[in-house]
């Protein structure tokens, strides 16, 4: 394998060209992930990859001593007992599919991961976990295990895409629904399956794939397990697949196809399935995945920002008299209604999805950072009193899901107004987080549960990924033991 740094190979593969018309959705996927090796992929590409990789592993160790980590992961080890493969940051080793489990409940469960914008997808924290035991379990290499996750990311992103942001509309979370196709397919890559595997496997996804909204009812906990069931279900897919299960191929097309069951007819008519299979070699939506800046909905993240640019400009929020958000309509389900439940959010799930919380943490504070989100500072009274001023009304000039725009409107003692707005949210590829960035971020949150020199450690191995000749010392190196 050449080096990536000596940039893309075309590829040239007529037949797969010539076909491309009279082949349905999976199967025009399956043959790209098969096809896909890391000198095909620009080397940009394959550096920023790693860089989410590395800020998805920084949110898993600054995860581990949270109540909810050790709950579900304790549940993980209760059902299924010890396993060979490893848990980032922990002692206890799991069955291969209850480890990938973990491992994406550890990257996803602070809502501080990375997120495609047009999919409005969270892919990482389900996709390296499949990738990382996959290649661990063979002892495979950190290039095939790159390979792998380049791959979840590419279909995952471009199926999500397809709806436009109908799925969240729906009440279904894509991260898992979606996601369950991006694992599946990750999983297939590694343990080598043909184009038609690839597409079977795809075809048992649709039958395993799910994910509701209903924890943004009452702030609970199932919205964690998401990318844990995407990567223990696509692992089951994959196998299956492996044995020549018959499985149907048109899985996204079909009549009754993730598209046609999971979006209602006014929805379903927005997609454009072009998009699932749209640019595969030549364009990397990679690219076009943002990393957070808070540890929230990325949904509110304008808003927020918008907030604190307000703090800095010194509004002083004791003169506050009435707050306006703008938030684009595709998002007001999730992180606005109902308004009196999103004014008082009862845990830290609840407030990561509540705009008014966002937004008057910022005006107050100035920030909107994990420490913002313990029990004494959701229940501060300032908190709470700016919370009940807060409004909101849907952007029209919102360029969503292309950007996670957000506008804050203040009305102060006077009768006069300031306003900041946000038309492009921080770590959107056109506005993005670079990677000097991303290694500050992950060195705060490493080092939250473990030294600083165990992050340089790491820091250094996932930069170096597609030169590690093992996975699974890789694996090992996560685990902090």
């Amino acid at each position: 394998m050449s080096s990536p740094s000596e940039g893309p190979r075309p590829m040239h593969d007529s037949t797969m060209k010539h076909e491309a018309q009279e082949q349905t959705v999976s199967e025009q996927i399956g043959a790209f992930v098969e096809k896909l090796t890391l000198d095909r992929v620009p080397a940009a590409i394959v550096e920023r990859a790693k860089y989410l990789i590395l800020d998805a592993v920084g949110c898993a160790v600054a995860a581990r001593e949270e109540p909810f980590a050790l709950t579900m992961s304790a549940a993980a080890a209760q059902l299924s007992g010890d396993g060979p493969r490893g848990v980032i940051g922990m002692a206890a080793r799991l069955p291969l599919r209850d480890a990938a489990l973990v491992n994406s409940m550890l990257a996803h469960g602070l809502d501080y991961d990375d997120t495609h914008t047009a999919g409005v997808i969270h892919l990482t924290v389900s996709t390296f976990p499949v990738a990382l035991a996959m290649a661990a379990r063979s002892d495979a290499t950190g290039a095939a295990l790159l390979t792998a996750y380049i791959a979840g990311i590419e279909t995952g992103a471009r199926i999500a895409s397809v709806a436009k942001g109908g799925f969240h509309r729906a009440g279904f979370h894509p991260t898992s629904l979606v996601g369950t196709f991006a694992c599946t397919l990750v999983a297939g890559k590694l343990l080598g399956l043909s184009p038609d595997g690839l597409a079977d496997a795809q075809g048992i996804a649709l039958s395993l794939a799910s994910g509701s909204l209903q924890f943004l009812e009452d702030g609970s906990w199932t919205k964690r397990l998401h990318p844990g069931w995407a990567a223990s279900a696509g692992i089951t897919a994959a196998s299956y697949a492996q044995s020549q299960i018959p499985a149907p191929h048109a899985a996204y097309e079909g009549r009754y196809g993730l598209f046609r069951t999971h979006l209602p007819p006014d929805l379903l008519a927005a997609c454009d399935e072009s998009l699932a299979t749209a640019g595969l070699m030549q364009q990397w939506e990679l690219e076009q995945v943002a990393v957070k800046p808070f540890p929230a909905c990325h949904l509110l993240h304008g808003c927020a920002d918008a907030a604190i640019a307000l703090h800095r400009e010194g509004v002083d929020p004791q003169r506050i008299r009435r707050i306006r958000g703008l938030v684009p309509a595709g998002v007001v389900q999730v992180v606005c209604e109902p308004m009196q439940a999103k004014r008082r959010p009862v845990s830290d799930y609840d407030a990561k999805f509540s705009m008014p919380y966002a937004v008057a943490c910022g005006l107050l504070r100035g920030r909107f950072a994990l420490d913002d989100l313990n029990a004494e500072a959701i229940a501060d009274s300032a908190i709470q009193a700016l919370m009940d001023l807060v409004e909101y009304a849907v952007d029209e000039a919102s360029t969503y899901p292309r950007h996670y725009t957000g506008e804050v409107i203040v009305e102060l003692d006077d009768g006069s107004t300031r306003r900041h707005r946000v038309a492009i949210n921080r770590g959107n590829a056109e506005r993005p987080i670079t990677g000097a960035d991303i290694e500050s971020k992950f060195f705060e949150n490493f080092t939250r549960t473990a030294t600083h020199e165990q992050a340089q450690q790491v820091l250094d191995a996932v930069l170096h990924l597609d030169t590690l000749p093992s996975a699974a010392r890789f694996e090992s190196l996560l685990t902090l033991q």
